[in-house]
């Protein structure tokens, strides 16, 4: 029998009493708080780089982002511990307080061995989308169909473990009012966890839609605010600039070749949206301020007809903004869209400050913000600066010298042995390394030595030798082994250089995008502000999966089953 320091292995009566003399976490032994938050909100900003806010903060008005700073807790250095930062990893990420590796969503797709093709993250035939229609009084109804504009249907069953947000609804006996709302469903899904239930915009419908895993009708509220048709008040307007041009950091550089020039949209300023029937209407309004704007909007009725915030028992509420992200990658994070973006974001927040001020009280709200995950710069504007920067372009890639080199090793063919490359991940073909008694693990390290030969590829990491730690204990290995989950990682990581990376993904391109283990993608802002949270800045580092573990400990729950993070003691008085 173990024993502690300084209780000898007797009988169960002594091991108790010095159990309860071992010292506790803070956390664990404070006191109840008498005035617990009456609602959680959760924002989540799609792609704002951990020094935008500080770029910018001259610039913001009073009541948004600057309530915020000025009053919260602000963590100046806080970053992602993954390195596939893409938008479902980072929200699941701050959802759970796990790591990829743990809660399983390592990339907004990945391949499913079993099926033997590509796995959307949320995907879920079980649960089809719900076809926007008129619920009456918001009970279920009988023949409610699935839309099949909105193709597969969606759920969070690929989610391991559980959130914060579960851990609310176990808590509260499910009387916790759980809700999460994004443009994107990647961006809503991970947030409102297994318990709660989540809305997101369709492009197809004009509207905030779910599927048949939250509901089997829609809410009259959500039908009523669907059938207002408010994107269609944008058709034949603009996103013009909320300032004169000369006021931004950014102005004289709203004309740039290396932005991308979408067909409609232009790259300068103004940018028209058209006719409300127009092919690419919805997703010129998304890649603006409006998306924004509208999911703010949706999120302001949830709060009036759901009654978020009106009785004592704690209440969850995810919104994630999408825009800053769309439009970073269309212009780049430093742009005149992008700082205009920004300005814009803090005055929709300040808006839905000022209700939530009128409806439940700010006083009563404890608001978490952070990103998830940030940007790398335009290529063309780092070039301007003397920085080496660029584009991998897949298609000049010569596998012939992988399969010259596994034919060499193992005398196979070497398409036989690789099974596909979803970046960041190579997928061999286990059935014909069985087949042939191969060790997969030399297999792994043949390839990854050879994909380090091609041109801006920093390093390949086997995971056979990350997870027997046979591969350097260094930063970037430790972000890569974090994303490892073994049912659904590939079997070779690639990494390219700083600030090169693929901006080509079918017929889409664009000028900037994420997704690397490199600072610039694992930067993001990190602000707790509310009832018992000081106003300070902290500049010691801390983790994203830091902030489950500090709500649960905040409303003293216990953490979401996954968490490796903890509680951070700023936010909590100590």
């Amino acid at each position: 029998m173990r024993s502690f320091a300084g209780c000898k292995p007797m009988g169960s009566l002594h091991l108790l009493v010095c159990a309860l003399l071992l010292p506790w976490p803070a956390w664990l032994s404070a006191q109840p708080r008498p005035d617990p938050p009456r609602l959680v909100l959760q924002i989540t900003v799609d792609q704002l780089r951990g020094d935008l806010l500080n770029r910018y903060y001259g610039e913001f008005g009073d009541d948004g982002f600057r309530y915020l700073i000025d009053d919260g807790t602000v963590f100046g250095d806080a970053h992602h511990a993954h390195a596939n930062t893409e938008t479902v990893v980072g929200h699941s990420t701050l959802a759970t307080g796990a790591y990829p590796a743990v809660h399983g969503m390592i990339g907004n797709e990945w391949v499913d061995r079993a099926r033997n093709r590509i796995r959307y993250c949320i995907e879920d035939d079980r649960y089809p989308m719900l076809a926007p229609g008129e619920s009456g009084n918001g009970k279920p109804e009988e023949d409610a169909a699935p839309d099949p504009a909105t193709g597969s249907g969606r759920s969070p069953a690929a989610l391991l473990g559980s959130t914060f947000s579960d851990e609310l609804a176990i808590a509260t006996q499910g009387r916790a009012k759980i809700f999460a709302v994004s443009v994107k469903d990647r961006g809503a899904v991970p947030m409102a966890g297994h318990a709660g239930k989540a809305f997101w915009f369709s492009q197809e419908s004009g509207g905030f839609v779910t599927s048949t895993y939250y509901y089997s009708a829609y809410p009259a509220w959500v039908s009523g605010w669907n059938a207002l048709r408010r994107p269609a008040g944008y058709a034949n307007t603009s996103w013009g600039l909320l300032h004169p041009s000369s006021e931004y950091l950014f102005a004289g550089a709203d004309d740039r070749a290396f932005e991308t020039d979408v067909p409609g949209f232009g790259r300068t300023f103004p940018h028209p949206y058209g006719p409300a029937n127009g092919q690419n209407y919805m997703a010129f309004l998304t890649t603006s301020p409006a998306g924004d704007e509208l999911t703010a909007d949706f999120a302001r009725a949830l709060i009036e007809h759901e009654h978020l915030g009106q009785d004592g028992v704690p209440d969850y509420l995810s919104i994630s903004f999408s825009s800053v992200d769309y439009i970073g990658h269309t212009f780049g994070p430093s742009s005149l869209e992008s700082e205009d973006g920004i300005l814009r974001l803090d005055r929709t927040l300040a808006g839905l400050f000022a209700y939530i001020d009128q409806t439940v009280g700010l006083q009563r709200v404890l608001i978490v913000l952070s990103a998830d995950h940030g940007s790398p710069e335009a290529p063309g504007y780092l070039e301007q600066k003397g920085i080496d920067a660029g584009y991998i372009d897949l298609s000049r890639w010569h596998w012939g010298s992988v399969d010259n080199a596994l034919k060499e090793r193992f005398h196979l063919d070497g398409r036989q042995l690789i099974q596909s490359y979803e970046h960041p991940y190579v997928y061999l073909n286990q059935d014909v390394i069985r087949q042939n008694g191969l060790d997969a693990a030399a297999v792994e390290q043949v390839v990854a030595d050879e994909l380090a030969r091609f041109p801006h590829v920093w390093a390949a990491f086997s995971s056979s030798a990350l997870r027997q730690s046979r591969i350097a204990d260094t930063k970037i290995s430790r972000l890569i082994l974090n994303n490892l989950n073994q049912a659904r990682s590939g079997d070779v990581y690639v990494v390219f250089d700083p600030n090169w990376f693929i901006n080509g993904f079918g017929n889409v391109t664009v000028t900037a995008t994420h997704g690397s283990p490199w600072t610039y993608d694992t930067f993001v802002p990190l602000i707790f502000a509310g009832p018992g949270v000081s106003a300070r800045t902290v500049s010691r580092p801390v983790r994203t999966i830091d902030v489950a573990p500090t709500l649960s400990a905040f409303l003293n729950i216990k953490m979401p089953s996954g968490a490796s993070g903890e509680p951070l003691p700023e936010v909590l008085g100590e």
